[in-house]
């Protein structure tokens, strides 16, 4: 009798054991339904792709004040949408100028185009980025071309999360699948932080080696995007352009008289700020931007 209760106290540990065991151990991922979606968001644990139902994002031809580098990252989002060569992109500068407003544009006009949804758009958060290689590895053999996303991209100090940005766009044994193509904003040209390139140069044994390692992130970028403060004429054209899109009816002379006054209010001009007034301006007209 006292041998069945020591096994069965034995199989009663053993079991709970084992629940503990599948508790820890995180739950496989699950193969996204590409079907569901053109956009998703990545999660690195347990590593899935979230549809994105419906993307916030503007037309494309609302981006009227950045024509140039909206035609260059079209026409590489074309490029690589057919199969053909095209480069990663760096949307580098000024704030509120629609960088992260372009790619999401441009990857909905490139499907517009073909009819099709065979290009995929995925964001990965700036915290993730040490995650890209799993990434890689979960899209690497999809039937589909993907562009994957990183809005407001910089590194600080003590981060050394950028090492796998840079083995994943080139340097990695693998290298970038052929259906990927990697798009990135950021306030820095160089992604990072001045302060840690003159640290790099100080205290390296080799302060130029040290220096090039940090400012060819940016390298492996073949497209630079260069975002630069608006004028007024191109502040004044971004409103007129979303006031005709939406509908909205004011005279010309009294639209830019409070456009110039709202942009004086908020200290700049930004395609952000041009948007942020015909909100406004909508909500005092009693229309809808839906």
């Amino acid at each position: 009798m006292s041998a069945q209760k020591d096994l069965a106290a034995l199989n009663a540990k053993l079991d709970s054991l084992i629940e503990l065991i599948s508790r820890a151990v995180p739950a496989a991922a699950q193969e996204p339904d590409w079907i569901a979606a053109d956009a998703f968001v990545w999660v690195p644990v347990p590593g899935e792709l979230h549809p994105v139902e419906k993307v916030n994002r503007v037309d494309i031809t609302l981006l009227c004040a950045v024509s140039h580098v909206r035609d260059l990252l079209l026409d590489n989002t074309r490029r690589f949408a057919k199969g053909l060569p095209a480069n990663n992109a760096l949307l580098w500068g000024a704030r509120g100028m629609g960088k992260s407003s372009l790619v999401k544009a441009a990857h909905a006009a490139v499907n517009q185009e073909t009819g099709s949804a065979g290009l995929k758009l995925i964001e990965i958060h700036r915290e993730d980025i040490e995650s890209l290689p799993k990434l890689m590895s979960a899209i690497r053999s999809a039937p589909y071309r993907f562009i994957v996303f990183c809005d407001d991209l910089s590194f600080d100090n003590d981060d050394t999360s950028y090492k796998s940005l840079k083995a994943v766009l080139e340097g990695g044994i693998e290298g970038r699948p052929d259906n990927v193509i990697f798009y990135a904003t950021s306030n820095r040209r160089h992604l990072l932080p001045r302060d840690m390139i003159e640290n790099e140069r100080s205290t390296a044994i080799n302060p130029a080696e040290a220096v090039e390692e940090k400012v060819s992130l940016s390298d492996r970028f073949g497209l630079w995007l260069g975002f630069h403060k608006c004028s007024q004429d191109d502040y004044l054209e971004m409103v007129r352009g979303y006031a005709a899109h939406y509908g909205l009816e004011i005279a010309e002379d009294e639209m830019r008289a409070k456009a110039l006054e709202w942009a004086t209010t908020r200290g700049s001009r930004s395609g952000r700020v041009a948007f942020q007034f015909i909100q406004d301006l909508a909500g005092r007209l009693g229309k809808s931007l839906s």
